[in-house]
């Protein structure tokens, strides 16, 4: 059976038993066991891969999953009945969030969205399935110092690339469409198709999605054959997160908990909120109690753990979980009354997302020799009817395959600048100068661990920029017209570091985020770098043949470095959906939160395992990475167990 008539049969299996994760969701504490080996806090995207992969190994022992959210079907993100542009009407449940105004940034403000929803941001993201370089994950070994290349858990790229090929099936385009497009790949990237987390090409593109692929080139941005398999430097095809067949979303609620069930061993509870852990005893008697809140009737209730506990509630939650417990900055758990459990500062700092400004521009030359656009979704009731009806064949056609699109520019410092050795000396400086601690939070300062490990970060940075094969620069497109064109600018490798708190007058509301973009006045400088290069795209034969012109920042902004740094700041989107860093796995003396097996600094029976243990924010989109350390996560704890007998 081939890779794509397995996928078939995996999915009409799937759907033919929609109803079953309604029935075995559990909804009131009164369904659950006396007592849980695991208890997974948070059904994401990596809370779920490990509730599954433990499952799977243990049958004995028995799992809960406690989520905020409900199982709900999670539509693509340009699925029917949307046009280019406009949200899906019934997308899965989110959270959304506004950050405190950023100072450095003209008092913009961050606006970030994360899933609330089995499956969580998997079920709700753009769909983009890419990697990081490899550079960018021997950079989380790097700045773990000695402690972590003594341990047996590698984090570097050899470490968990085996995790990104084990944690997603991915289907070769039939080969019509790979010559169509050009579509390029290479299976060593991938692994044994045997997980039912999908990843594939569309068979449409839009037809003027060419025009930018030729003029990159013409500015020396050479395409990459894979960008999966850990080089990534150049213009990148990446497959989406979706189903070979039928082209729907593929998340963690389907693949890790759907397409698993049923499983006697394995419990989930929705509508319920996990307000903190619990240690009677003290943080070295564990593993602590769960203490969670219906979301029906605010009835508190205790589960009781024989195993461990798995925080996985997402790099903006997973912070206030642990400071609800008196985990985390004890001058900031005294300002909230909480009694301090563990004085661990890095909880809720080291915050990071991928941000930038984008360049924009208007073509002059007619724009008639495209079809299909985006617009004939709006202006074009046939081509739309065609496209809704050839989004339900199997397989499925048209352009409801795109997703949000799955080809992106990937460009290294090098390359976008010839000032780069200027700016990586400025890096190099401020840590070892010692004036690093004055760009971190005002209350992180004089925290020695948090300085030692903000100077470690600047230097692996650092050399991660002045690396040719290591991208600083993202910019994704499907499409350039006919009006209104843009090139976003995606800072891969951010300087700065916010927080994540929770709110005091609301401690189980949503959290206070301070992103503090900006704070680090390099980051500007890579910004400004990034902007001037991507400026230069405006000057290719290709765009100057369509009329390309320039609408922002315009010469005469970009004429003036004042004018265009006030460009940068003002007009920056300020997170590209990618929040993470939240509990880094660093060593404690380096603020960390984790180690390498992932258990919270001093807490007996507790880990975290998501988006917020990852030290520094690697250029990609997080979905893939998200999955790869579920899985490394999973292994980690399934060998230790096993090598303890039990």
């Amino acid at each position: 059976m081939g890779p794509l008539a397995a996928a078939f049969v995996s999915f009409t299996a799937l759907t033919s038993a929609a109803s079953i994760p309604r029935l075995h969701a559990k909804r009131q504490d009164s369904q659950l066991r006396d007592e849980y080996d695991f208890v997974v806090v948070g059904g994401g995207t990596s809370g779920l891969t490990v509730a599954d992969r433990l499952t799977e190994a243990f049958p004995e022992k028995n799992v809960l999953v406690i989520e905020y959210g409900d199982v709900q079907y999670a539509p693509g993100t340009f699925d029917p009945p949307t046009d280019w542009i406009t949200p899906h009407p019934d997308a899965a449940a989110t959270w959304s969030f506004n950050s405190l105004p950023n100072p450095d940034m003209a008092n913009t403000t961050a606006f970030v969205k994360a899933g609330q929803v089995v499956g969580g941001s998997s079920a709700v993201n753009g769909m983009f399935f890419d990697r990081g370089s490899r550079f960018d994950y021997d950079a989380w070994a790097e700045v773990g110092g000695p402690e972590f290349e003594q341990s047996s858990d590698k984090w570097d790229w050899a470490g968990i690339f085996p995790f990104f090929k084990k944690s997603v099936t991915f289907t070769e385009p039939p080969a019509d469409v790979a010559e169509k497009y050009n579509y390029t790949w290479d299976v060593s990237a991938y692994g044994d198709d045997s997980t039912p987390i999908y990843s594939s090409w569309s068979a449409f593109q839009w037809a003027d999605q060419p025009v930018l692929y030729k003029a990159w080139q013409e500015i020396g941005i050479n395409p990459a054959t894979e960008c999966a398999g850990g080089d990534k430097e150049g213009i990148c095809w990446v497959p989406a997160s979706q189903h070979p067949i039928t082209a729907r979303r593929s998340h963690a609620g389907l693949g890790h908990y759907e397409d698993v069930l049923p499983r006697a061993n394995y419990d989930l509870l929705v509508q319920h909120q996990v307000v903190r852990v619990v240690y009677p005893n003290g943080p070295s008697d564990g593993p602590p109690l769960v203490e969670a809140r219906s979301l029906a009737d605010d009835h508190l209730f205790n589960v009781t753990v024989n195993a461990e506990v798995i925080v996985s509630a997402g790099a903006l939650h997973t912070p206030t979980v642990l400071q609800r417990s008196g985990i985390g900055p004890a001058s900031f758990l005294d300002s909230a009354g909480i009694p301090v459990t563990l004085d661990l500062p890095g909880v809720g700092s080291n915050f990071q997302d991928h941000s930038g400004p984008s360049i924009t521009w208007n073509y002059s030359q007619p724009y008639t020799d495209f079809f299909p656009l985006p617009s004939d979704m709006v202006n074009n009731a046939t081509f739309k009817a065609d496209a809704v009806a050839g989004f339900d064949e199997e397989p499925a056609r048209g352009p409801y395959m795109l997703a949000g699109g799955n080809s992106a520019i990937f460009v290294s410092l090098p390359h976008v600048t010839a000032d780069h050795g200027e700016i990586t000396a400025m890096i190099r400086a401020m840590a070892t100068d010692g004036t690093a601690s004055s760009y971190l939070p005002v209350d992180l300062r004089t925290v020695p661990a948090m300085v030692a490990g903000y100077e470690a970060q600047l230097l692996t940075l650092a050399d991660l920029l002045d690396n040719p094969e290591a991208p600083s620069l993202e910019t994704p497109w499907a499409t350039s017209g006919p009006s209104q064109a843009a090139a976003p600018s995606f800072l891969l490798h951010p300087l700065s570091r916010g927080t994540v708190r929770l709110d005091a007058a609301d401690p189980l509301g949503p959290p206070v985020l301070d992103y503090r973009a900006g704070s680090n006045p390099v980051d500007v400088e890579i910004h400004l770098a990034h902007v001037r290069f991507l400026r230069g795209l405006l000057e290719t034969p290709t765009m100057k043949a369509r009329g390309a012109t320039e609408t922002a920042p315009g010469e005469e902004v970009a004429g003036s470095d004042e004018a265009l740094e006030g460009y940068v700041r003002s007009r920056s989107t300020l997170s590209f959906m990618h929040p993470c860093c939240t509990a880094a796995m660093l060593p404690e003396e380096r603020g960390g939160v984790v180690g390498p097996d992932l258990k919270v600094h001093g807490a007996e029976g507790l880990r975290v395992v998501d988006m917020s243990i990852i030290p520094l924010l690697p250029g990609a989109h997080l979905s893939a990475t998200a999955y790869a350390v579920g899985e490394k996560a999973a292994d980690i704890i399934i060998q230790e167990w096993k090598a303890k007998g039990q």
